[in-house]
């Protein structure tokens, strides 16, 4: 070990040491990287031994910090008591083929667990080894993924794939049998049964997500997200991702991701590179979570109705705001679809792209309004989204070397090594220059790029604000807008 002031140690349950280290160890490394200490774990008899080391506190926090978002550490000094984050998520490859074209479907809830640290998680481009219930094993790379509905898309390179018949989630009734299969605590192939609890359940587990989860008592453990839930015909309805539970191991309550939301996104991942995500553009809560909070503060409200989503913010230049929508209206259906729940109203909105037409059923003074409104996507616009890169860009980016580093006093950079016809020459980019910083973002390696361009496409003001410097270190700024004239028109 180095010698450092200070070191802290721990132990963890050993069926989370896998989630630590993460596929190839690109979670602990990421960890390391990201804090600045040195993170080393080893199975012994009582579970996961890890310790953190760094010269300053301050790295030491940050580790722990980013160690504490997969699982829930106890105080330093004190023997790990099992308790977990009561949302608790388990990551596994999928077993099952819904295409023959060699295109898997898996959750990517694992890959995510510590965020805001791309470069160091799986994304797309990355091989992966997937192996089979035959023991076989493939060669895949990443296609696409979608952190908002944690699934990801993979080309195994294969053939003659026997596919599974995939199913319809809406036609799920509660309490049908369903069997949740995947490899818990690494038990390969196993099948558990259960039926249908509940549907279109929101947890709030991650802010921002699509959540409308199938619920089911089939027993899900660690291991089994990524796993298929299937109908008592074998057909596929839904992808387990998840656990409610005080232990980390199953308590009776599983939930998996509806066919109806991953059909949408694996569509739009194969034909886009991204997900097209349509935005209604208004905040709410269910009406009867509004009306206890009413009620809480001595008023009886009578919004004509105790089911529907109760509008509590309306999204400027959005599309419910150009139909009419306002603060206080109550969403009854959606396309004639009576909506009761905010995770129906999800389910219903995620499976449309920016530009379709969907008409709104809403109370207004407990009157009843229909209006067809054009759903946008987060840039406010009705065109379809492409996913950038640096072929997109028209540049070639290599990071800096130690020597020159040294000789340009810079302590990272990512090299133009080649431009051609694309946004970065728009933007008077040549070849030469050193990007030093993009939307205030340090570029060490070209993941950074990719990472940083991926998020500035997908936010509304799609601008890359780039520092860069000369070779005879002149400091230069550029704006590189990454909407086409139409798209910025389009509304």
């Amino acid at each position: 070990k180095p010698n450092v002031p200070r070191i802290v140690t721990m132990l963890i349950p050993k069926e989370l040491i896998g989630a630590v280290i993460g596929p190839g160890g690109k979670v602990i490394q990421g960890i390391q990287e990201e804090s600045g200490a040195v993170v080393s774990i080893d199975e012994i008899p009582e579970g996961g031994h890890i310790e953190v080391a760094a010269a300053n506190k301050d790295s030491i926090d940050k580790a722990l910090a980013l160690i504490n978002r997969i699982v829930e550490l106890p105080e330093e000094g004190k023997v790990y008591t099992g308790k977990v984050k009561t949302i608790q998520d388990f990551g596994a490859f999928v077993e099952f083929m819904p295409n023959r074209d060699g295109l898997l479907h898996i959750s990517e809830i694992s890959w995510e667990r510590v965020p805001d640290m791309a470069s160091s998680g799986i994304k797309e481009g990355d091989e992966l080894t997937v192996k089979l219930n035959d023991n076989q094993e493939y060669k895949a790379r990443i296609i696409g993924t979608d952190a908002t509905t944690d699934l990801a898309l993979i080309k195994v390179e294969a053939k003659n794939l026997s596919p599974i018949t995939v199913g319809s989630s809406d036609k799920l009734k509660l309490g049908e049998w369903v069997l949740a299969i995947g490899n818990p605590f690494s038990l390969t192939s196993t099948v558990t049964a259960g039926i249908v609890s509940a549907k279109a359940r929101t947890l709030g587990a991650k802010a921002g997500s699509i959540e409308s989860f199938i619920q089911t008592d089939a027993a899900i453990n660690p291991g089994n997200s990524g796993g298929a839930l299937v109908n008592a015909e074998g057909e596929l309805v839904g992808i387990n991702t998840m656990i409610m539970s005080q232990t980390g191991s199953y308590s009776g309550y599983g939930f998996a991701i509806p066919t109806s939301i991953m059909n949408k996104v694996i569509e739009d991942l194969k034909t886009y590179g991204t997900v097209q995500r349509a935005l209604i553009g208004i905040r709410g809560t269910e009406v009867r979570n509004q009306i206890d909070a009413e009620k809480e503060q001595g008023r009886t409200p009578d919004y004509g109705t105790v089911n529907g989503i109760y509008v509590t913010e309306v999204t400027a230049d959005g599309a419910a705001e150009e139909a009419g929508l306002r603060k206080g209206d109550v969403i009854t259906a959606i396309d004639g679809k009576e909506i009761q729940k905010f995770g129906e109203l999800q389910e219903s909105i995620v499976n449309h792209r920016p530009g379709d037409k969907v008409k709104v059923t809403y109370l207004r003074d407990k009157k009843e309004h229909t209006v067809t409104l054009t759903l946008r996507n987060a840039q406010g616009t009705t065109t379809a989204l492409k996913n950038l890169d640096t072929e997109a860009m028209g540049a070639a980016l290599r990071p800096l070397t130690d020597k020159e580093k040294e000789e340009l006093n810079l302590s990272s950079g990512l090299l133009i090594t080649a431009i051609r016809d694309g946004k970065f020459k728009e933007a008077g980019l040549t070849k030469g220059l050193i990007i030093v910083k993009i939307n205030d973002r340090e570029m060490k390696t070209v993941e950074d790029f990719e990472d940083v361009v991926k998020q500035a496409n997908l936010s509304s003001e799609r601008v890359l604000w780039i520092r860069a410097k000369t070779l005879s270190g002149i400091t230069r700024s550029f704006a590189v807008e990454l909407s086409d004239p139409e798209t910025k028109n389009s509304k």
